[in-house]
């Protein structure tokens, strides 16, 4: 997660686009603007796919790709490290898409929705506690968003997510107790940060399965080196068969037993 922050977390982030590329988004987003409200009441949301650019379609088919991994495997969907929730309701649309009746399969969000709790030294030196924070209170607005997403599909009635909120290294031991049934299918990692990343790891491995993907968002990628130097730690780079999608640059997932 580089970029895609309020102003008062933009300051130390990397950004990997060029001058064309950000006029370029912003006359797009100009463009779609202007052009939602002649879109119709009910239809809007598929016209505005008319400025949908190459970088946010790739997203979306590599979460497909991962989704599709775990269809057979039971236990819950984890996100750690939601900022505005773009993941998290495409994780919610495929399993709509792949599996609309599995009641089972809630998905689960984890942030601090305030950015950056702590930076570890770690981390590379680059960034600085609050980096990526969202709005006040906007995890009731994703709430709302979520709810509205899951209206879609059927059994529409029976709520299967819920966000999680607080810093992770702190919830994640009582989530774990709460949940005593879960098991975890897949979990994607993008907190960029070392510290909440090998808490996670470290508390995730009981609940994980012969089958489970663990998904990172940050590998190899020396703007955030923490998320790579966790896995490393926890589990041992040499242990794992990881592989990387073509659709993304920093993004790497493997089996859990593979």
């Amino acid at each position: 997660m580089t970029e895609g922050t309020t102003e008062q977390g933009r300051k130390h982030l990397v950004s990997t686009k060029t001058a064309n590329n950000k006029t370029a988004l912003n006359e797009l987003r100009e463009i779609t603007e202007s052009l939602i409200p002649q879109f119709g009441e009910q239809v809007w949301a598929r016209h505005s796919l008319v400025s949908l650019n190459v970088s946010v379609l790739s997203r979306l088919l590599y979460l497909n790709n991962l989704y599709q991994k775990i269809v057979d495997v039971p236990g819950v969907i984890c996100e750690f490290g939601v900022q505005w929730g773009a993941t998290l309701t495409q994780l919610i649309n495929l399993r709509s898409i792949h599996e609309p009746f599995n009641l089972s399969r809630v998905v689960y969000g984890f942030d601090t929705f305030e950015g950056f709790p702590s930076v570890h030294d770690k981390d590379g030196g680059m960034y600085q506690r609050g980096d990526l924070a969202t709005l006040d209170r906007y995890e009731e607005t994703l709430e709302r968003i979520l709810t509205l997403i899951e209206s879609f599909p059927p059994l529409s009635h029976v709520k299967k997510f819920e966000l999680v909120k607080g810093d992770v290294t702190l919830t994640i031991d009582q989530w774990l107790t709460d949940n005593p049934h879960a098991i975890v299918s897949l979990a994607v990692f993008d907190m960029d940060l070392y510290a909440p990343t090998k808490k996670v790891l470290e508390a995730l491995m009981p609940r994980l399965t012969r089958g489970s993907v663990i998904a990172f968002d940050e590998l190899n990628c020396k703007f955030f080196p923490g998320e790579t130097r966790a896995l490393d730690e926890v589990l041992g780079l040499n242990n794992l068969r990881l592989r990387r999608s073509p659709l993304m640059p920093y993004c790497a997932w493997a089996v859990y037993g593979e």
